[in-house]
């Protein structure tokens, strides 16, 4: 009987689109943000510029380093958050600063753009509780 009706909620669960969390634990505190640039900013078109990437309560550590309450930042572009039980994707995109990254160099087409801060365990799969940022729009002329 139990598990019947927890095959049932999970799959009234699923059916919601109700996003699963990864297997490696993160600070209910913890928090991405982006602090460059701003929400609604210009940013130049076609030309590199500066994302800074913001992490509180939690420390950025290097793919394939397995340390407690750490992680590595993703930057998805003009896309929705990826699966949370799920490798994070690798394309233009979902690019990975696997190295430790803090800050990033991109380059956008002009027109107006969306970037959001994914954090991502050892193996690129979200933490549980998730750490992602707030979406931003920049204008890129």
């Amino acid at each position: 009987m139990i598990r019947i009706v927890a095959a049932a909620a999970l799959a009234a669960l699923a059916s919601m689109n109700v996003a699963f969390a990864g297997p490696t634990p993160a600070p209910k505190n913890a928090y991405a943000y982006i602090g460059y640039p701003n929400n609604g900013q210009v940013v130049p078109a076609n030309k590199p510029f500066r994302v800074w990437f913001g992490l509180r309560y939690m420390g950025v550590a290097p793919k394939g380093v397995k340390y407690p309450n750490t992680g590595h930042h993703h930057l998805l572009i003009d896309c929705d958050l990826p699966p949370m039980d799920e490798e994070i994707p690798s394309d233009r995109q979902h690019l990975h600063y696997g190295a430790g990254q803090t800050e990033a160099q991109i380059e956008l087409p002009p027109g107006k753009h969306t970037l959001q801060l994914l954090m991502g365990d050892e193996n690129h799969v979200p933490h549980n509780p998730p750490v992602y940022s707030k979406k931003i729009t920049v204008i890129a002329k």
